[in-house]
């Protein structure tokens, strides 16, 4: 079995002082690591998938694609505001210093869909949450939290009561 742990690399002070970035990248340049972590977050999946994955902007987007295309299920992306063509549904979430907003089509999830949410990272858990509400909005619902690493001393999990949350690598 590949230890994932080996293809995360640590950077201080990353963006900002104080901060230890954990940077997916080795990851994704190693095949056999990136396949080891998609089989890894599919196989609970695979003998009852979601309807639909929703990944966040956007590394989530490279982890939830892999999943989509290996379990045959569709994939809603979920932005920024103003990076979306079509018609949008907003949520709002807390920062450490204000609030940002993300999105989602208003058809990318039918009511009924179960949902998978998948980011790279679980931090502080806020805008997974505000994805969830989004999904909850549109009459989807959530069945798990799926996130490659999670910082564990930053608690984000305690912010997502809707559903499981599961994640392949803690620190």
């Amino acid at each position: 079995m590949t230890d994932l742990n080996t293809f995360i690399r640590a950077i201080p002070d990353f963006p900002k002082p104080g901060i230890l970035f954990r940077d997916i990248t080795p990851l994704l340049l190693a095949p056999e690591a990136f396949r080891a972590a998609v089989d890894q977050m599919a196989a609970p999946l695979a003998g009852s998938p979601p309807d639909v994955f929703a990944a966040i902007e956007s590394r989530g987007f490279l982890f939830a694609s892999a999943l989509a295309y290996k379990l045959g299920r569709g994939l809603a992306i979920i932005r920024k505001p103003g990076k979306l063509p079509y018609k949008t549904r907003t949520a709002s979430y807390s920062l450490e210093y204000g609030k940002d907003r993300i999105e989602i089509h208003e058809d990318a999830i039918k009511p009924g869909q179960t949902v998978v949410l998948v980011d790279d990272l679980l931090a502080t858990g806020g805008t997974m949450e505000a994805a969830g509400r989004l999904v909850a909005e549109l009459g989807g619902r959530v069945t798990e939290y799926l996130f490659a690493i999670e910082l564990a001393d930053l608690n984000g999990r305690r912010k997502l009561t809707a559903a499981p949350v599961r994640c392949l690598l803690s620190y």
